[in-house]
């Protein structure tokens, strides 16, 4: 597959720099107007010719990427309203569908139904390097959208075409390791988001050891740069603590005689791809990868940021103060972690101890956002893909991120190879969400006065928890 991409993209690039001497109609217009990037964008898509198309994709991406910022928002201002939806013409042809649902008329209607927008950025991805080009332009789009949410349709269409193309059926795994090659790993460096790699030296301590792994998704159209990357503990137990798991003096352990994999680094690498995801797909690819290599495997946990526990209990603090509600069990836990020497503090860890664990538990399984899902994105992502909370740890993560955002706070979220699906179906369908008896006992303990658990099961013995 490798050979046959390598032939394709010597073949576009053939093409490009011979474009000069391919005789395409209207060329001298079109280099007369090389400023104006919505111009370059309609003659790429009008454009019949397979071989004229890429020329001047090839071009409206090099205009695009020297573009000035102000130019690139009047390109994208272009694609929402030249390159939109023809709606007088689309609802026409809907009409004569209806009236007659013959395959002509839905050919019509099924081609107006489709922005331009979308056979440009066909085009677009077909010149050389056009995928990851397409992904860094999403990046730029994104960025705008903050300021100017009505590109959304823009993004839509962009990222529709994005998902087809980077279906799992194209993704490839690799594992990485100390003898990647050197390109790839800068950018392991670069992406990691979770727990910053500060040296080569930090990071050959998460690849070199033979109790370590990570693995990687790559697509074949951007072959060195990876999508996204897992990092894996082999370990003896399930571990509660990121100190201990990239601890440099920690004793190494025989592969061979681990039984759980600790998954505590999921890190997307693309900005432009956001909101495709491929973890799901990384984490169970990963686990029966690990599983055929080492049959002595019997976890797959990992070891999970909460990364908006603190913001949450400041809200909650902040609506008792200004009584909205007669919830007074924030505060205290506010003031204790408002003390940065608390870590040090033996007092004040312990009553952290005996309140921070039961309020994570109620934020990750009874605070929902509207659609009645988990307010926490980590536990909204793990949960929807068949895990179950398995396990709050306290102290976990006392890195000023860490505290910052979770108050040290980490989560084992389980992955039991035998339910991953039912449990996925359980959370699509009716936004079930599975937790071990331990988890559920500290919400059910410290929040009697409300009944979060018509939806929370516990895995202990298989039974609903009311």
């Amino acid at each position: 597959m490798t050979s046959n991409l390598s032939y394709f993209q010597d073949l576009l690039n053939s093409i490009i720099s011979h474009g000069a001497k391919i005789p395409i109609p209207g060329m001298d217009k079109w280099e007369a107007k090389t400023s104006n990037l919505a111009e370059l964008a309609r003659l790429t898509v009008e454009t019949r010719g397979e071989a004229s198309a890429i020329v001047h994709a090839e071009q409206l991406l090099q205009q695009y990427e020297e573009a000035t910022a102000e130019e690139c928002q009047a390109f994208f201002h272009a694609l929402l309203n030249d390159f939109d939806l023809d709606t007088v013409e689309l609802a026409r042809l809907a009409a004569a569908y209806h009236e007659e649902r013959s395959p002509a008329n839905y050919a019509l209607l099924s081609q107006a139904a489709e922005p331009r927008r979308q056979e440009l950025f066909r085009r677009l991805n077909a010149a050389p390097r056009g995928t990851v080009r397409l992904v860094h332009m999403r990046a730029d789009l994104l960025k705008l959208m903050r300021e100017q949410p009505e590109l959304k349709p823009v993004d839509i269409d962009l990222k529709h075409l994005l998902r087809s193309w980077f279906n799992r059926g194209f993704l490839v795994m690799r594992p990485i390791d100390w003898n990647t090659p050197a390109n790839i790993l800068e950018k392991i460096i670069a992406y990691e988001a979770v727990h910053e790699i500060c040296s080569w030296s930090e990071l050959r301590l998460r690849l070199e050891p033979t109790d370590r792994r990570c693995f990687a998704f790559f697509h074949p159209a951007m072959q060195d740069e990876p999508l996204i990357f897992v990092e894996v503990a082999l370990t003896g137990e399930v571990s509660n603590s990121i100190q201990t798991v990239l601890s440099p003096s920690r004793d190494q352990l025989d592969a061979a005689k681990a039984n759980t994999a600790v998954f505590y680094s999921i890190s997307n690498c693309q900005d432009g791809l956001a909101g495709i995801s491929f973890g799901s797909f990384l984490i169970k690819q990963v686990a029966h990868t690990l599983k055929n290599e080492l049959p002595e495997l019997k976890n797959f946990v990992t070891l999970s940021p909460v990364p908006g526990l603190m913001k949450w209990i400041k809200q909650q603090a902040e609506a008792a103060d200004n009584s909205e509600t007669d919830d007074e069990k924030f505060a205290p836990v506010l003031a204790l972690l408002s003390d940065e020497s608390w870590p040090d503090n033996e007092e004040k860890s312990a009553q952290l101890a005996t309140l921070l664990p039961s309020l994570a538990a109620e934020y990750l399984l009874a605070t929902k956002i509207p659609n009645g899902k988990p307010l926490d994105p980590v536990a909204r992502f793990h949960l929807g893909n068949g895990a179950q909370l398995e396990q709050i740890n306290f102290r976990a993560n006392l890195s000023f991120k860490g505290l910052e955002n979770a108050g040290s706070i980490m989560v084992n979220y389980l992955y039991d190879l035998t339910k991953t699906e039912q449990n996925h179906e359980a959370f699509a369908e009716h936004h079930q969400v599975f937790s071990s008896k331990a988890v559920t006992r500290l919400l059910k303990d410290k929040t009697a006065n409300f009944s979060p658990f018509d939806f929370v099961k516990s895995t202990g013995q298989g039974k609903q928890e009311n």
